[in-house]
């Protein structure tokens, strides 16, 4: 049977992981022991610089990796237990995926593209198309149904990846670095979407991310470094005025 934890209060808990990845001869320490408990409906940025562990944390909560040690429990079950076809499962319903290159398949249409999910979570093509429209709707691009990725700014192909990431109704939207590729005021405008989005579906946001732009939009921020949380900081801890993110 598998292995429960109380998720009354998280809906992702990471019980002192550990990750080694062997290089040559050397074994690289990515993360050393790291533990953290993610609230139900919150917005969580990941910082830290480069090879900080960062990246490798971002991968176990999404469960898109295993730990060589310790355990990551996603709606109170411990993914190691898990079979290759359960953890697709949980990808494929329970998360939502917004990548930094946005991803999209360039010989489909927006509506395509945020559809895509949905075929393999079992809907009609009615009821994809339906739903598609109406998250292409909610993130601005209303007009954009039949357009390529082309044909799309860089803000409009991440607000498409982001109305894919709600396809399946996710408990959890994992965004990694999603205004990288963006400018300064596009990207103010999907951390703001990010945020209003996480408010109106209710839906976890962690955010895996440089721009310190996020910090205001974040209920937490979790600072690693050296494979550690080096901190772990509510938003009203953290000194920034909203002005300073317009320079």
């Amino acid at each position: 049977m598998t292995e429960a934890v109380n998720t009354q209060d998280f809906v992702v808990s990471v019980k002192a992981v550990h990750k080694e990845y062997r290089m040559g001869t050397e074994i690289v320490h990515a993360l050393n022991g790291v533990s953290l408990d993610i609230r139900r409906a919150e917005y969580l940025s990941l910082m830290g610089p480069s090879g900080s562990g960062k990246s490798t944390l971002f991968n176990m909560i999404g469960a898109l990796d295993q730990p060589t040690k310790g355990n990551v429990y996603i709606e109170g079950e411990d993914m190691a237990r898990l079979k290759p076809e359960q953890l697709a499962w949980i990808r494929c319903n329970r998360m939502g995926y917004i990548f930094q290159s946005f991803n999209l398949l360039p010989v489909m249409t927006a509506l395509e593209n945020v559809t895509l999910p949905m075929i393999f979570a079992g809907l009609s093509v009615k009821q994809r198309n339906e739903k598609g429209k109406a998250l292409l709707d909610s993130v601005g691009l209303g007009d954009r149904f039949d357009h390529l990725p082309t044909e799309l700014s860089g803000g409009q192909q991440q607000r498409v990846a982001i109305a894919r990431a709600l396809a399946n109704d996710p408990d959890i939207i994992l965004a990694d670095e999603p205004t990288a590729n963006l400018d300064t005021k596009t990207g103010r405008d999907i951390i703001v979407l990010l945020k209003d989005l996480q408010s109106a579906h209710q839906v976890t946001v962690v955010s895996a991310t440089h721009d310190l732009k996020m910090l205001d939009a974040s209920d937490r921020v979790c600072y690693i470094r050296d494979g550690e949380v080096e901190q772990l900081r509510e938003r009203h801890e953290i000194d920034i005025h909203v002005g300073s993110l317009e320079e």
